[in-house]
């Protein structure tokens, strides 16, 4: 078989079809998730150790090959031809290769036309701060500070900098000099470039993820020195990611922590992408903005009373994920079912949309 050839034809497969990702298994056909559902490709044969070995390779550098023997697995981003690029992951398991490989769009959407709550884009307007994108894997982390980070690029003279690994979006420079620098090839590792950044005159900096208490440290201390800085962290909510932030630290370094985040956090989103009733997925976020009660709540570590504000800050433009859920199933965007699946508490959702 032409591996090569046999990958082509499935990852125009999977952007014809609209998937998130394709899923590369032994003992599986290969795989996309399509509206957050995995759906195996009938018409395809069910891969063998070869067959999963000889599509994973023919990715592969030999660069690659040599971190993946070495680590495990391997990140990279793959183009396929001119037409699409992957975020893709290649790892052993059982002894066996194995592939995930996600479709990055080649148009950065706008933040209305990922039906966002427009209150996020205050966030493009802000000169420094803090402000974190989070949520479980694969719920649109990076598509949504794409979004900011491109109303920045259309609407200001800035210099913008992202620190990825691997390099998902590819912006083209407008009115902003956008600097992407991609870990292992434009810099050894992620805290040699955390490290210089500061020296590269940033007006707005992007860190791919908060990875430990270096880059959460760093990217506060930006923040306090006037610079805008944008992160996602894998946490469920706010009030939760403001535990794991400060967390991070040891106990002797968490209350000068939780001081130098209330002084510099701007806000929190947290989205789930929710199936519609009519195919396709929409955002649902619980949207957290840093007033003077919750600075207050952060600097005493009081990080349970944080949800309470949440909710009665609606005016102000916060809004909970579980109001979220209540609205889209109100415009019938959503099935109760399915909003009670994405709830964190499903019961008060039940209250709520008795009430709205």
């Amino acid at each position: 078989m032409d591996y090569k050839q046999k990958l082509d034809e499935l990852l125009l497969t999977t952007a014809r079809q609209g998937a998130s990702d394709l899923h590369i298994a032994v003992g599986r056909r290969p795989t996309l998730r399509i509206d957050g559902s995995l759906i195996g490709l009938q018409k395809e044969p069910i891969l063998t150790p070869e067959d999963a070995q000889g599509i994973a390779q023919a990715m592969l550098t030999p660069d690659l090959k040599e971190k993946l023997m070495r680590n495990g697995d391997v990140d990279f981003t793959y183009a396929f031809e001119d037409k699409a690029r992957f975020r893709t992951n290649i790892y052993f398991q059982r002894g066996f290769l194995a592939a995930a490989l996600r479709l990055i769009p080649a148009e950065i959407m706008t933040i209305d036309e990922l039906k966002l709550p427009p209150i996020i884009h205050e966030f493009a307007k802000l000169s420094q701060g803090f402000v974190l994108v989070v949520g479980p894997a694969g719920q649109g982390k990076s598509t949504t500070l794409a979004a900011v980070l491109d109303e920045i690029n259309h609407k200001r003279m800035d210099h913008i900098i992202t620190i990825e690994d691997p390099i998902e979006y590819l912006f083209v420079q407008d009115k902003s000099i956008i600097s992407q620098r991609e870990v292992n090839s434009d810099s050894p590792d992620f805290h040699r470039a955390l490290r210089a950044v500061l020296r590269q005159d940033p007006d707005v900096l992007m860190i791919g993820e908060m990875r430990d208490r270096e880059s959460i440290s760093t990217a506060m201390t930006a923040a306090e020195t006037g610079h805008l800085v944008l992160s996602t962290l894998h946490t469920n909510s706010a009030s939760q990611t403001i535990d794991r932030v400060v967390d991070s630290f040891p106990a002797e370094q968490q209350d000068q922590a939780a001081s130098q985040l209330a002084a510099t956090l701007v806000g929190i989103v947290s989205q789930r992408l929710v199936p519609k009733v009519d195919g396709g997925r929409v955002p649902a976020c619980e949207v957290m903005l840093v007033n003077p009660a919750i600075r207050n709540l952060i600097r005493e570590k009081k990080f349970f009373q944080i949800d309470l504000v949440i909710e009665t800050s609606l005016q102000e433009g916060m809004m909970t994920l579980n109001r979220s859920l209540a609205e889209l199933v109100k415009k019938k965007e959503i099935a109760m079912e399915t909003a009670e699946l994405y709830s964190l508490n499903p019961s008060e959702l039940r209250l709520l949309l008795q009430r709205i």
